[in-house]
């Protein structure tokens, strides 16, 4: 082509104009708006991300100021003020005193290596499950944004130990993650933000009561496995917390390095409870966290009737069961759910639980579901069973014989890690609470085939008691032959399998019938 016609054959001209070729647009300039849209649409979350950030901020409250770094003890101690921690065999045993801020300043001392150990370990837990980066950020953000007001439903004393606690946690190595105050509410409720999720690792505990002429002398006794699948440092590194916060009645906590709250524990007048995970009702982002609720119960009530009246005051955000047994011998199970009225259930002599509500919950289709697919009725069934065939006067040995059974209803044997049975090899504490003695017998690990070590609360909880001057090895009741065998380490070299899970409870058992595989009562 020849005249105004012709085209350039060179980058950057186009048609001939009265003077001359006309520039022709780069290929920048013709996909400018493509490049602007997709630049909008990969900055979109990024700016999404910064804003929730700035928005959903949770900042400390105003705290006195504390100061201390721990010192080493004999036999192992290590001392920051009135408070401790030594090893006890396998176990962490550790005294907290004092101000909210002293006992947040002493947990962060204190613990700090644990503490790390087990926040990295909760990560990478959350990085084996959601190996997409893109969608942990979304996950995270979510949280953020329903749970941007937890830490309203917290008592000011509480906001201020675990604000001297994140200020005590220094160096810092996960401060990527959330601001390090913003992230301990956060972990401090995540009890509830997991149970807030339909298929949560916390349905799947096994409780019993014995009192009166059913336990040895007519003791109360409580006793429960505490399964939490969210890495075995939750089990190899478990602590028996001694707190005397101020005003508070002094009471033991089975739990971790890290978490304030309680999910297992007795006071110094012998009440003790235990929590288990369940289904119904909508949960909510407002609220008590749980283990905060449990806490309180254990700082101020002396008797079932006392802590029933102090959990019916507090507006729960998620369903789920305690247990609770004086030293009277009183028990009773609370079933606790959003937006409904506290229901409780009284027992005595053989109170077994799992995780099924009873009362007026138990037709909420989320407890059916809970019914239907997981293995609440197997254990149940099961636990039903060895409790009729305890004798009178049950000591505690026998106690730890029922929690560590490891077979189907009828006694039918189910493979080494079986859900359905009561020791499905998950637990990361089991815990046998006598609380007329005030005394714990508290798995060493792993999970139940380890020895079972005593905790004389009558003596570790008197305020003048002082552990340099107790160095006698702990009471123990034997491993489980599980391990003395070779079971438990041919167990573990072929992967550690847990069958019998989800839908296991009834599609794998054969003696459910047609009711109990709709969900219906055991």
């Amino acid at each position: 082509m020849s005249g105004p016609e012709r085209c350039s054959d060179e980058e950057g001209t186009d048609r001939q104009g009265a003077g001359g070729p006309l520039p022709r647009p780069s290929r920048l300039a013709r996909h400018r708006r493509k490049l602007i849209a997709a630049a909008a649409l990969l900055a979109a979350p990024v700016l999404a991300h910064l804003g929730i950030a700035t928005a959903t901020r949770i900042d400390p409250p105003p705290i006195g100021a504390v100061a201390g770094e721990p010192a080493a003890g004999p036999a192992g101690l290590r001392v920051l003020g009135p408070a401790y921690a030594r090893r006890r065999g396998r176990i962490l045993e550790a005294r907290l005193s004092g101000s909210p801020e002293e006992i947040g300043h002493q947990h962060g001392r204190l613990f700090y290596p644990e503490m790390v150990r087990n926040e990295g370990t909760l990560y990478d837990q959350f990085r084996r499950y959601v190996p997409v980066a893109p969608l942990r950020w979304l996950i995270m953000d979510v949280s953020r944004l329903q749970f941007r007001g937890v830490d309203e439903g917290m008592s000011d004393r509480v906001r201020r130990e675990i604000a001297a606690q994140a200020r005590a946690f220094s160096p810092d190595p996960f401060d990527g993650v959330l601001p390090t105050y913003h992230r301990f509410i956060f972990l401090q409720s995540l009890y509830d933000i997991a149970l807030s999720f339909e298929h949560s690792p916390l349905i799947g505990c096994t409780s019993f009561a014995l009192t009166g002429a059913a336990s040895a002398d007519g003791h109360a006794v409580l006793a429960r496995n505490f399964d939490f699948e969210a890495g075995p440092v939750f089990d190899e590194g478990k602590a028996v917390f001694l707190v005397h916060e101020e005003g508070k009645i002094p009471y033991a906590s089975v739990s971790w390095p890290g978490l304030v709250g309680a999910v297992t524990g007795m006071n110094a007048a012998g009440l003790a409870l235990v929590v288990h995970g369940g289904r119904a009702g909508e949960p909510r982002a407002a609220g008590e966290p749980v283990v905060h609720t449990m806490r309180e119960v254990l700082g101020s009530a002396r008797t079932v009737d006392e802590a029933l009246a102090l959990l019916e005051a507090r507006a729960p955000m998620v369903s789920h069961l305690v247990m609770l047994v004086d030293a009277g011998g009183e028990v009773a199970i609370a079933e606790r759910a959003p937006g409904a009225p506290l229901h409780a259930r009284r027992g005595r002599g053989k109170v077994p639980l799992t995780n099924h509500f009873e009362g007026p919950l138990a037709s909420d289709p989320r407890n059916r579901r809970v019914e239907a697919e997981t293995s609440t009725h197997a254990r149940r069934r099961r636990l039903d069973e060895r409790l009729a065939a305890l004798p009178e006067g049950a000591t505690i040995e026998a106690a730890v014989d029922v929690l560590r059974d490891r077979r189907g209803p009828g006694g039918a044997p189910l493979p080494l890690g079986d859900r359905r049975a009561i020791d499905a090899l998950i637990a990361t504490h089991a815990v046998v609470m006598d609380a007329t003695a005030r005394v714990l017998w508290v798995s060493e690990g792993p999970h139940l085939a380890g020895r079972f070590l005593r905790f004389d609360l009558a003596r570790l909880l008197d305020p003048a008691f002082d552990p340099a001057r107790d160095t006698a090895e702990p009471e123990a009741l034997p491993e489980d032959p599980l391990l003395t065998r070779g079971d438990y380490a041919a167990w573990e070299r072929a992967g550690s399998p847990h069958p019998g899970g989800e839908l296991g409870s009834d599609a794998a058992d054969p003696s459910a019938s047609d009711g109990e595989r709709d969900g219906g009562a055991p």
